[in-house]
């Protein structure tokens, strides 16, 4: 059977280390409001559902409606000021979309991250490593919808089954089902081997290494 034609990745948490940046971002965001603030365990656990949810859940529905809407536009701007303080490829991560790129094999980015973020971080650390990327926006429905994944799919003229997504969350496990498209899930990000075997994950990688060796393969999942 013929390799996948298209990879989509998830972003935060599979292919960029941004926890820090996100934790310093919300974390000054918090503290201008008087809140407390988040460690990086919280933040971890709140992240993959986008900007929104996570301010919701990092502020424990402390702000009323205008305090939150104007916070909201608040930390985005300031994390996009701020989001390649500590933010790094994880370890292998190049070589992976190199290998990809050599292969021929189509790669995109799909987050729920806002759309700007998203652009600018792929563009600083990937350069022309990824084809595509895309964020919050576009009037597409964010994940766990699979809305974002058939667009990207639909853009390269692929059929769904010859695309895989691969991401680190219950979240993304949720996209690729709601797109019906196959998943890889990286234990090296957000959420521990044991959470994604929980969450239903039935191929779990540890390595970038081990993830370009089914990528590249003769078999598919």
């Amino acid at each position: 059977m013929k390799r996948y034609q298209g990879v989509i990745f998830d972003l935060d948490g599979t292919l960029l280390d941004t926890l820090d940046d996100l934790t310093d971002s919300i974390n000054f965001i918090l503290q201008q409001y008087g809140l407390p603030s988040c460690s990086k365990i919280q933040t971890a656990s709140y992240l993959g559902y986008g900007s929104q949810v996570y301010l919701e859940k990092a502020s424990g529905g402390k702000l009323n409606p205008e305090q939150f809407a104007e916070c909201l536009d608040t930390y985005k701007t300031y994390y996009a000021a701020h989001m390649n303080q500590k933010t790094k490829p994880f370890s292998e991560i190049l070589p992976l979309l190199e290998s990809l790129q050599q292969a021929g094999i189509y790669t995109a980015v799909v987050s729920n991250k806002f759309d700007a973020a998203v652009k600018g971080l792929c563009q600083q650390y990937f350069g022309n490593r990824i084809d595509f990327a895309i964020g919050e926006g576009h009037g597409l429905r964010p994940k766990p919808n699979g809305d974002m994944l058939q667009a990207v799919a639909k853009k390269w003229g692929i059929a769904l089954q010859d695309c895989i997504y691969i991401g680190d969350t219950e979240v993304d496990l949720q996209t690729a089902k709601n797109a019906n498209m196959p998943c890889i899930a990286v234990s090296w990000g957000f959420r521990t081997k044991n959470q994604l075997l929980d969450f239903g994950a039935n191929c779990i990688v540890d390595t970038p290494e081990e993830l370009k060796n089914i990528l590249l393969g003769k078999d598919r999942l």
